[in-house]
């Protein structure tokens, strides 16, 4: 069983930067991705970074935001710079320990473990 824990959520203005972590009690053995929930909208995927090191952006945010791991593959990383208004909402971290998530990048159902989420607002 994996166990995720984010932090690192707030409020900020647009343009501004924020960097969310998310620490595993166990390394996820195949990928780590950041999703969200924006009010009125279903989960998206944002970001994921698979065991290779292969990284994967939604088209929303390439370029603005940087998922990364530490080096000992337990901590994930969401460097979001550049913020907007719609960027506001939950950010859940999610782990997979089966390789369907190679096949099917940011894909909500390839990922079996959650955290609880933290919260982004961005003020306009």
């Amino acid at each position: 069983q994996i166990r995720l824990a984010e932090s690192g959520g707030g409020s900020i203005q647009a343009g501004g930067s924020l960097r969310l972590s998310c620490r595993a009690n166990k390394i996820p053995a195949h990928c780590a991705a950041w999703f969200r929930q924006i009010p009125g909208q279903e989960r998206e995927g944002v970001a994921q970074i698979d065991s290779d090191g292969e990284t994967h952006y939604a088209d929303s945010v390439k370029g603005r935001f940087t998922i990364s791991k530490d080096p000992d593959d337990r901590t994930l990383f969401l460097e979001m710079n550049r913020l907007e208004a719609e960027d506001t909402g939950v950010y859940y971290c999610a782990a997979a320990d089966v390789g369907i998530c190679w096949d099917r990048p940011l894909d909500e159902t390839a990922f079996f473990f959650w955290g609880q989420g933290t919260q982004v607002n961005v003020s306009s």
